[in-house]
């Protein structure tokens, strides 16, 4: 019997209901360009922050979710997140399944369902606390639980602060259990000058872990690189 090869499994993503959603959004956007196979849950808190934050009215259990597809940042200066025309969100939308977060018989529940491997992102601290104590409560908390015991990635998102020492434990607990706890903390030595960049740190290391090529960012080094690469073209230059 033959199996997929990981890279052309489908993945799951789980938005739950901490703040920061525009994660999630430029996330699912990046993985249908990747064309990305992807499995989405949605809590209902999650559509009322999705609602709350980016003005995105989409229902968990609608099956349209064009207004995540089709959003990007309000900033015009932000050039590396423009609209996108309908017939790109349409491909886009091709490549995403949306599941009911109180479905058990959807495929992504049961560990014979072959995945490259889940994130919850944003992920709040009460799904933290179903996924570390298998509670099973809902869809999201069930593939969080199918994805640990089949040692398949899982990459839990949270964002929040600060942290009480209950929050910790889960943390630590998720981590021991081999989830890997990646928080929504940007980093600014990328040359960051819009809020896009921050978000696109974000994303782009969740997509590094992914193993999903991307090029949201400035990598730590490339400057020097290419720095250098410029002195030996002006050394070459004068040597002639």
């Amino acid at each position: 019997m033959t199996t997929s090869a990981p890279s052309d499994l489908p993945l799951v993503l789980a938005m739950t209901g901490a703040s920061g959603a525009v994660y999630a959004v430029r996330l699912l956007q990046c993985l249908c360009d990747a064309r990305v196979p992807v499995h989405l849950v949605m809590s209902p808190s999650s559509a009322t922050v999705l609602q709350q934050e980016l003005q995105l009215n989409v229902g968990p259990n609608r099956n349209s979710i064009d207004s995540l597809l089709t959003y990007h940042w309000p900033d015009p200066t932000a050039h590396s997140w423009s609209a996108v025309s309908l017939d790109a969100a349409q491909s886009r939308r091709q490549n995403v399944t949306l599941h009911d977060y109180r479905d058990y018989m959807t495929p992504i529940a049961s560990g014979s369902f072959l995945t490259r491997g889940m994130v919850i992102c944003p992920c709040s601290g009460a799904t933290m606390s179903g996924v570390v104590h298998a509670a099973g409560n809902n869809l999201i908390q069930r593939a969080a639980d199918v994805h640990l015991k089949e040692h398949r990635k899982l990459l839990l998102v949270p964002r929040e602060t600060p942290m009480s020492v209950f929050q910790l434990e889960n943390m630590h607990r998720a981590a021991q259990a081999g989830a890997i706890v990646l928080p929504a903390m940007p980093g600014w030595y990328h040359g960051v000058k819009t809020v896009v960049d921050l978000i696109d740190f974000v994303v782009a290391r969740i997509l590094d872990h992914l193993q999903i090529p991307n090029q949201l960012m400035h990598r730590w080094g490339e400057e020097a690189e290419n720095a250098g690469s410029d002195t030996e073209e002006l050394e070459e230059g004068a040597l002639r």
